[in-house]
């Protein structure tokens, strides 16, 4: 019976809820973007520690691991997170072991639908995990819009200190920084809420996400969190984020915050579509064709594509998430003098590690 009436109001209620969230969801301001960005970048150079920090590394030498959007709830018809929480804990299992530094981009727990103590209740596998990072001075965990607790609640540091054994600090963003050959590089990453009308305090927003949404989502069991409801809300924020990286001077943007992978200003969409035009230039049809096949298949997660792709510079990248529905989950890896967008996921039974794409830092430092 229970299960009838939720088909039920799903079916009734599922097409005016996506409306609504897309109706009131604020498109990212170019202006708003720019300066919390700039306004961040300045205080952690000029204040370290504030904010954020500053971590050189040496290339090849130290290696990074950069997850994001986890979205961590409490097991039940609203966690995003329990998908693909088996292949989370076999990739950090793997990093831990190849002794990765872990950055958790943002979004790490959902407190919007949930108390911290929720969420720490039910998590244990996945604290326990990152746990091994921290005992390794090895673990940097940066704010997002859903896990703004973190850095507001005032019992927050005692709960980071219960779950992780020691003082555990909350930024808003880490630079990377090394020099390669004659060329210094720079890797800003931050969660990339920072401007966003909505992340900043829409109204309708917060109530709608707090009051209405979170329980809807817990009976209705609707994903709001997957990459497929505003795809071109998230190419304009992918241009802004590009255009701010491209502003800067030899630095790199990495964000998560729309669950979307982009790898040198790209989205796999509009890589396959510039290396169909490429295979097309080159008369290679097997080529072609393969890529057409694939473009179909990516066509029903993504149609919309960045104005002028083809000649974009490679600054801005995106980590994607860790909490597609079907338990995929996606990141940035920095070992090995590359920089590389990797993919985790169950085949066979077995969770096993891709490389999407991947491209040499000092080839990057000189494209920039």
């Amino acid at each position: 019976m229970k299960e009838g009436m939720r088909a039920f109001f799903r079916f009734l209620l599922l097409k005016p809820i996506l409306w609504l969230v897309n109706r009131y969801s604020s498109a990212p301001d170019k202006a708003r973007v720019f300066a919390a960005l700039s306004k961040l970048k300045k205080i952690m150079e000029t204040d370290p520690g504030k904010k954020g920090f500053v971590i050189p590394f040496n290339s090849p030498g130290h290696q990074f691991i950069i997850f994001s959007d986890q979205h961590k709830g409490r097991k039940n018809g609203a966690d995003d997170f329990l998908p693909a929480e088996k292949n989370y804990l076999a990739a950090l299992r793997y990093y831990n072991e190849a002794n990765f530094h872990l950055i958790s981009l943002g979004d790490s727990e959902e407190l919007w639908e949930n108390t911290l103590a929720q969420v720490m209740k039910h998590n244990e596998p996945s604290f326990e995990m990152e746990k091994r990072f921290v005992a390794r001075s090895a673990f940097t965990k940066i704010v997002g819009n859903h896990d703004l607790d973190w850095e507001i609640d005032p019992l927050a540091p005692t709960l980071l200190k219960k779950i992780y054994g020691t003082a555990m600090p909350i930024f808003q963003a880490v630079l990377l920084q090394t020099r390669l050959g004659k060329k210094d590089l720079r890797i800003f990453c931050t969660h990339g809420h920072q401007g966003d009308l909505q992340s900043d305090g829409n109204w309708f927003s917060k109530f709608f996400v707090t009051k209405i949404w979170a329980p809807l989502q817990a009976f209705l069991r609707i994903n709001p969190n997957t990459p497929a409801f505003d795809q071109s809300l998230k190419t304009e924020h992918n241009r802004v984020m590009y255009e701010w990286a491209l502003s800067q001077n030899g630095l790199i943007l990495v964000t998560g915050h729309t669950h979307q992978p982009v790898f040198e200003s790209l989205t796999h969409f509009e890589r396959l579509q510039r290396e169909h035009r490429q295979a097309l230039y080159e008369h290679n049809p097997q080529w072609a064709e393969a890529l057409e096949n694939e473009m179909k298949w990516r066509s029903a997660d993504q149609t919309s594509i960045t104005e002028d792709y083809l000649n974009i510079r490679p600054v801005y990248f995106n980590t994607g998430c860790c909490c597609f529905s079907d338990g995929r989950i996606t990141g940035i890896e920095i070992a090995d003098g590359f920089v590389r967008l990797i993919k985790w996921e169950t085949v066979d039974g077995v969770v096993t590690r891709f490389v999407l794409q991947e491209a040499s830092l000092e080839d990057l430092a000189e494209r920039l």
